[in-house]
């Protein structure tokens, strides 16, 4: 009863739970304000978020600024991340202009099983790869629009699409977007029942 009334006490008490709430806003205001900018940088972006807890949780592939990494380095904004089943979408529409589209992975799983009509010049990852697709662009319209992917593994750790993405950029190309396939093609393109093409 005494030690409570202690002004002494009652400071100290209050400096430590100034203390633990200060350090308790610190771990929990960046989660929160990472949440926030996924939920309002694009309104398509709301609500997508990997089950996990703070900016590790969030889906960082989305493209959205600022996110990869916690440091913006994507080479894409949120308004060139190209869902897959708008794109699914827009390939069945006999009446849309379809994009190129472009596969930036392996070989043998293009030839297993790839969007119909993408194009392949090697893995983006891999110099060959970047110099035979460079190679292709000199002469495609620098306007022209155009869908990376690759789908080999999960696309916050892809190889081959930031690459590929970034040389089509340097060469001057303003309708790039890229294919988001949160885990790969097998599971987030033909499990979906989406058109595929198999063989060259």
């Amino acid at each position: 009863m005494l030690i409570q009334t202690n002004p002494r006490f009652q400071s100290v008490r209050g400096s430590l739970g100034l203390i633990m709430l200060v350090s308790t806003l610190a771990i929990l205001l960046p989660q929160v304000n990472v949440v926030k900018r996924a939920d309002t940088t694009n309104p398509s972006l709301r609500g997508v978020r990997k089950v996990g807890v703070g900016p590790a949780g969030i889906v960082p592939a989305l493209g959205v600024d600022g996110m990869y990494g916690n440091d913006g380095s994507e080479p894409w904004t949120s308004s060139q991340v190209q869902q897959a089943t708008d794109l699914a979408k827009e390939l069945s529409d006999p009446n849309s202009k379809k994009p190129l589209i472009i596969y930036a992975g392996l070989g043998f799983l293009y030839r297993n099983a790839h969007i119909p009509g993408a194009l392949f010049h090697g893995p983006g990852g891999k110099p060959e790869g970047l110099e035979d697709l460079k190679k292709w662009a000199q002469n495609v319209p620098r306007n022209q629009a155009i869908v990376i992917y690759c789908g080999c593994c999960p696309f916050s750790r892809c190889p081959n699409v930031r690459p590929a993405f970034k040389a089509l950029r340097e060469m001057g190309f303003t309708r790039l977007k890229v294919l988001f396939l949160e885990t790969d093609l097998a599971r987030d393109w033909v499990q979906k029942g989406f058109p595929v093409q198999k063989g060259k």
